[in-house]
């Protein structure tokens, strides 16, 4: 429970310093008035993750004390901004095995996923590359873009999953033609966490011109190697994804030697970003961002192993309850389940465990006004596994939950 542990002093009204728990984790502590919170453990990192405390606190520093405009040349507060940018962008850099110069910043993956896609569409009509491939389990910040280039003329496959929730690799490629412009395939799935054959669709590419973007936003920091392949044209990633800030993430535009991406800006004015995203760069955003993806570079072991753990335990724990998991096991994101009760509703589920667990049935970007999952459907699941589909993920600052009481409000 949240502990009152002593009386504020000054004003007319008591405050009292009130102590924030996760189950039996202490959180947070800030004066509020007659204020006590249980909070449950939060079971929907990949909807966005906590922060971790050495990003918080660059941000912090970079927003009171180091507050300067990189793009003021005049004075040390802006010779210290452009360094801590120069330096972001050298740590994102080093994690996908890229230049600095090939980091554009962003306001998050949704921005990067339709710079990419669209940003290309003057060029490929140019060019007489007027043809996408992509998937029917994208998020929808890739889907969207590419169905406003399918109403404005260009042709699109989409590949379908199988039942594993894993798209075939020899299907996109068998679908490439000489007039095919892009290929937009995601790293993982960010509802079910099947991880997609990324590295088998660039292999396919390595004779064809067509550019190849991946949305990873639920893979940047946390799946080094694959991304560090260089087939790979276009990267997208948000900093809230890897335990850094929201409103900032990542476009990483790859070069073909002297080849640049032909990419051409959504928003003029200003020039940054190689002029390809105008207006003036959140330094303590970005600060936290690059610290975030140093971060993962350096601790992706330790935190899988952890995640690794979690799951096993919570596998574990539900069994009793016979679960149907969704998507092929040994394929999954360790930090991620997709899965359903026989006879329970996912909204049912939530209600009953809103106490103990924070957990979702979908992406998060469209929860406001739910849908049947896109997703799931596409993998041909039945209604009743749909209707019931939640989505359980953690990361390694994640406490354990009391699995018992967990399995016990489930059963009843």
């Amino acid at each position: 429970m949240g502990n009152i542990l002593r009386q504020g002093e000054g004003g007319d009204k008591p405050c009292f310093l009130v102590e924030w728990r996760v189950g039996k984790e202490p959180i947070l502590g800030h004066a509020s008035p007659f204020m006590s919170v249980v909070l449950p453990v939060y079971l929907d990192c990949n909807a966005t993750t906590p922060i971790e405390p050495e990003v918080g606190a660059i941000i912090r520093r970079f927003f009171e004390e180091e507050y300067g405009n990189e793009g003021s040349r005049t004075h040390t507060y802006g010779a210290r901004a452009k360094e801590a940018v120069q330096k972001a962008r050298e740590q994102i850099a080093r994690l996908v095995d890229a230049q600095p110069e090939e980091v554009v910043f962003t306001s998050g993956a949704t921005e990067s996923n339709n710079l990419a896609i669209l940003g290309l569409a003057q060029w490929g009509r140019r060019h007489g590359k007027t043809h996408i491939i992509s998937s029917h389990i994208e998020h929808k910040a890739v889907l969207e873009p590419v169905d406003v280039l399918a109403k404005d003329g260009f042709e699109v496959d989409l590949v379908a999953p199988g039942k594993s929730g894993r798209v075939d690799a020899a299907k996109i490629i068998s679908l490439i033609r000489p007039t095919t412009l892009l290929v937009s395939l995601m790293h993982a799935n960010n509802e079910t966490g099947v991880i997609q054959p990324i590295g088998e669709v660039a292999e396919g590419l390595a004779h064809h011109p067509a550019w190849f973007h991946v949305d990873a936003a639920q893979t940047f920091g946390k799946l080094i190697e694959p991304l560090r392949n260089h087939r790979i044209d276009l990267i997208s990633a948000s900093g809230h994804k890897i335990y850094g800030p929201k409103g900032v993430g990542v476009l990483v535009v790859r070069h073909r030697g002297k080849q640049k991406v032909p990419l051409l800006p959504l928003v003029f004015g200003g020039g940054q970003e190689q002029g390809l995203r105008p207006g003036t760069l959140p330094v303590p955003l970005v600060a936290g961002l690059g610290l975030a993806a140093e971060m993962g570079e350096r601790e992706h072991g330790p935190r899988a192993k952890k995640c690794v753990e979690f799951r096993e335990k919570f596998l574990a724990a539900i069994a009793p309850l016979k679960p149907k998991i969704h998507g092929e096991e040994g394929q999954i994101l360790p930090h991620t389940v997709n899965l359903s009760f026989p006879g329970i509703s996912a909204e049912e589920a939530m209600v009953k465990l809103r106490d103990l667990v924070a957990v979702s049935n979908g992406s998060a970007c469209t929860s406001a006004s739910y849908q049947p999952s896109h997703v799931l459907k596409a993998m041909g699941l039945e209604k009743d596994e749909i209707v019931g589909a939640l989505r359980f993920s953690w990361s390694h600052l994640t406490p354990d939950p009391d699995w018992a009481a967990v399995v016990e409000k489930l059963r009843k």
